[in-house]
């Protein structure tokens, strides 16, 4: 390496070859530099002749929308979103600015994303919750699931996540909440801010979460639980 960031503290045994960068907390200026490069990379802009986009569908400035992307009535794609290819985006959805959304996603119907999303490829969102009731004769009826999804602002979501729409009112992902690979949220359940959650973890219906949290993979919550 030409260049180390160590701590101000650290006292070397020895002369190195390196220009050394003494600071208070050099991993947290590490990320820094790393968040300064992930600038220079240049968003893209246009959009593609092979999307179907709503003619009542509002479109921002500065959007990429790549090839077959289709948005569905009125619908909200606010300034400087990029809907990469293949996504499929329902009716009255509204996507926050500045939002990315990867290619092969799925938002359904009236379904919210806030604003500095990030959300990559295989995410469903606002699927059907499962709900189904014996019928007394063998089967089962299927319970409508009429609710939405709401994701807030700055929420991160890994790839093939799942998160269903509540039966009735909203399933909520909360402010920077950040989700890893491979994680169903089930109907009703509310995330609460900056939670942290790895991947195969799986949440029962009407599981509430509270902020801040740190749940590890292949972790099962069963339904109605409260976590403070």
């Amino acid at each position: 390496a030409g260049i180390v960031l160590i701590g101000n503290k650290l006292k070397l045994k020895q002369d190195v070859a390196p220009t050394l960068i003494r600071v208070d907390n050099p991993e947290y200026c590490f990320l820094k530099i790393l968040q300064e490069i992930d600038k220079t990379k240049k968003p893209k802009k246009g959009i593609s002749k092979f999307a179907s986009i709503d003619e009542t569908a509002k479109i921002g400035s500065n959007v990429f929308i790549g090839d077959f992307v289709h948005i569905g009535a009125n619908s909200i794609i606010e300034d400087n979103v990029q809907i990469e290819s293949n996504c499929s985006i329902g009716e009255n959805v509204q996507i926050g600015s500045n939002s990315h959304i990867h290619s092969q996603i799925s938002i359904y119907d009236q379904c919210t994303v806030g604003k500095d999303c990030i959300i990559h490829s295989g995410v469903v969102i606002g699927s059907d919750g499962f709900g189904f009731k014996p019928d007394g004769k063998g089967g089962n009826i299927k319970v409508p699931q009429l609710g939405n999804v709401v994701v807030e602002d700055d929420v991160e979501i890994g790839s093939n996540c799942t998160i269903d729409r509540a039966a009735l009112g909203t399933t909520y992902i909360r402010k920077g909440v950040k989700l890893d690979n491979h994680i169903q949220i089930a109907h009703n359940c509310d995330i609460g801010e900056n939670t942290l959650i790895a991947s195969h973890t799986g949440i029962s219906g009407s599981v509430k979460v509270g902020k801040n949290c740190m749940i590890g993979g292949q972790v099962g919550i069963a339904d109605h639980i409260v976590i403070a």
